[in-house]
């Protein structure tokens, strides 16, 4: 018995669902075509569809996959190019970064206050965001002082109305760029001393001595502690031998003792 014919033309009905299935085709999600060819098999089976219907769906259906990989493709060669060299890319800034978000207003008034106190050349400002410009400033502001900055990172950020994480960033940053060197004390394996930042940049120092900030050298303390040991020695008889209580009792002693004339 011979095979059935299928038919070669289709209803009305069976024409738009041949269109509705092509408008998925140009729309879908390219996850979603695989979807949509089972479904085309299937009305093809049920005779839906033309096997002409059904064999230029199947080729939109290719066709969309491959221009998507193509896409797909042409994006990451893009992104590593630029990932490479950000300067090649024209729209993409070398360094995007945005700055944190203050929690209070007198934060936002203590980080715009640092960041505009003129402790950072123009040119150096430029590379950092305003909550690392005023982290940067109270650095230089703890160098002037005290010739280093020895806070911890809480107290940098609280004084800059900064978060913790934008001042791991701020020094992280000048130090890469080479303005600022880092000294770290260990003082046992579960708890370090803070850190001591010192300013390397000679720019930086220069413009810090134009603006009236001059330099401060570390304080030597431990020959201050020395010296405060030689004083309270001098200003302790007994420690020099001479003890006021067998003072005074040799003193009676020579009295009672002493010709009387």
């Amino acid at each position: 018995m011979p095979a059935p014919l299928r038919r070669t033309t289709l209803s009305e009905g069976e024409c738009m669902f041949a269109e509705q299935v092509a408008r998925a085709i140009e729309v879908a999600h390219p996850s979603k075509l695989v979807e949509i060819s089972t479904t085309l098999w299937r009305a093809y089976a049920a005779a839906l569809v033309t096997e002409d219907e059904a064999s230029a769906l199947s080729d939109a259906i290719e066709a969309r996959r491959v221009c998507t990989r193509v896409q797909r493709s042409a994006q990451i060669s893009t992104d590593l190019k630029f990932r490479i060299d950000p300067k090649n890319s024209p729209t993409l800034p070398a360094r995007a970064r945005s700055g944190s978000r203050p929690r209070t207003d007198a934060s936002m008034a203590r980080r715009r206050s640092w960041a505009a106190a003129g402790r950072l050349p123009p040119a150096i400002a430029a590379r950092f965001t305003l909550a690392e410009q005023a982290v940067l400033a109270v650095v230089a502001f703890q160098v002037v002082k005290h010739g280093a900055c020895t806070l911890t990172i809480g107290a940098i950020a609280a004084l800059a109305g900064v978060s913790a994480t934008s001042v791991r960033n701020a020094i992280r940053e000048a130090k890469a760029q080479g303005l600022v060197s880092v000294e770290e004390r260990k003082r046992t394996a579960w708890m370090n001393y803070p850190n001591v930042v010192r300013i390397v940049s000679a720019d930086w120092a220069s413009w810090l001595r134009l603006h009236g900030c001059r330099l401060a050298r570390p304080t030597n303390t431990q020959d201050l502690r020395k010296q405060a040991l030689r004083d309270a020695e001098g200003a302790n008889p007994v420690s020099r031998g001479r003890n006021p209580r067998a003072c005074a009792d040799r003193e009676r002693a020579r009295k009672s003792y002493a010709p009387r004339s």
